[in-house]
């Protein structure tokens, strides 16, 4: 460590401790930590496949879920292997600067993520409320600039938190009590005020996490004011089932998130720190593995396009086998 003066040092790495209390059992947590990744990684990187690939998928909304795939996978792959790492190899030292950067990609990345779930909200609000307008108002263009527009924003706002972190004094405690570097675990090892890097965390958390759920809860009013109007029961019935996947979605995401970021801030003493850090990998693991389930069973275009894919694979591989014979 180099030495700033005579009671402060400026770390050079910090250990991951894991989860504190649950030592013995880590290999053991390991195993569906590493089956929900490997799951997270099938499913999403063979959602986009498919999305890209049918073109019956070509329309708006499975374009916002492909955007969802791609953050959900990156997401996970900030923090996963990291965890496996400490998990089976004992692998817990890490660097400042790479610790700064996992922070700042983990935070980065979860805020794209609920940007893109605003979108969706929209996507099915401008569906359901305006169907005749709906594929000239969502083009190409709009959607990839929407698209932009929430990574921007979710990337942008996370920059000023590796420099607050930086210029933070830290004593000789160096432990982070988690798999990953979180801007609350590492700030909270200072011995200065962090009272900057609070405000500011809770200035993020309300331009991107309050207002889009502003934002959602705004589009599902006014989407059921519109379905409610409806005179047909199978068309209202049709009308909510397009919602159903987003909505598992939204709820998968947004309620482990606000049990992470309530705990961090106001239940330090009342949550167990296992349970806290099990349910912050749980926030980032959760939505990658179960919303390609989800939206593989409630949708049934994806459905279609999936039997139709692997019938066709059975038709080719058939075809192969004749020639052959």
């Amino acid at each position: 460590m180099l030495v700033s003066n005579n009671s402060y040092v400026a770390p050079q790495y910090f250990f991951l401790n894991g989860i504190p209390g649950l030592e013995t059992v880590h290999v053991w947590i390991s195993l569906p930590l590493c089956t929900m990744y490997i799951m997270s990684l099938v499913g999403n990187l063979g959602l986009v496949y498919l999305i890209y690939h049918e073109e019956s998928l070509h329309h708006p909304m499975y374009c916002f879920l492909a955007m969802l795939s791609l953050v959900d996978l990156l997401t996970c792959s900030t923090t996963v292997p990291n965890a496996l790492c400490i998990f089976w190899f004992d692998l817990k030292k890490i660097n400042f600067n790479a610790c700064l950067a996992q922070m700042f990609f983990v935070h980065g990345f979860t805020g794209v993520e609920s940007g893109v779930l605003m979108l969706m909200a929209l996507d099915r609000y401008m569906a359901i409320c305006y169907p005749l307008r709906y594929a000239t108002i969502l083009t190409n263009p709009i959607i990839a600039k929407a698209g932009l527009a929430t990574f921007l924003r979710g990337m942008l706002l996370m920059i000023p938190f590796p420099f607050l972190v930086k210029r933070l004094p830290f004593s000789q405690e160096n432990i982070i009590s988690h798999t990953y570097c979180d801007h609350m675990s590492v700030v909270k090892l200072s011995c200065a005020s962090i009272e900057v890097n609070v405000i500011y965390g809770l200035l993020v958390a309300l331009l991107i996490g309050v207002f889009d759920i502003c934002c959602i809860s705004v589009s599902y009013t006014m989407i059921l004011q519109a379905v409610v109007s409806l005179s047909s029961s199978d068309a209202r019935q049709k009308a909510f089932s397009t919602c159903t996947a987003h909505i598992s979605a939204i709820m998968i995401t947004y309620v482990p998130a606000f049990f992470t970021f309530f705990t961090h801030r106001f239940g330090d003493h009342t949550v167990p720190p296992s349970l806290h850090i099990i349910v912050a990998n749980l926030y980032l693991l959760l939505p990658p593995t179960l919303n390609p389930i989800v939206y593989g069973v409630k949708t049934k275009q994806i459905r279609d396009s999936v039997i139709k894919f692997f019938q066709g694979e059975k038709i080719a591989s058939r075809f192969k086998t004749t020639q052959i014979k």
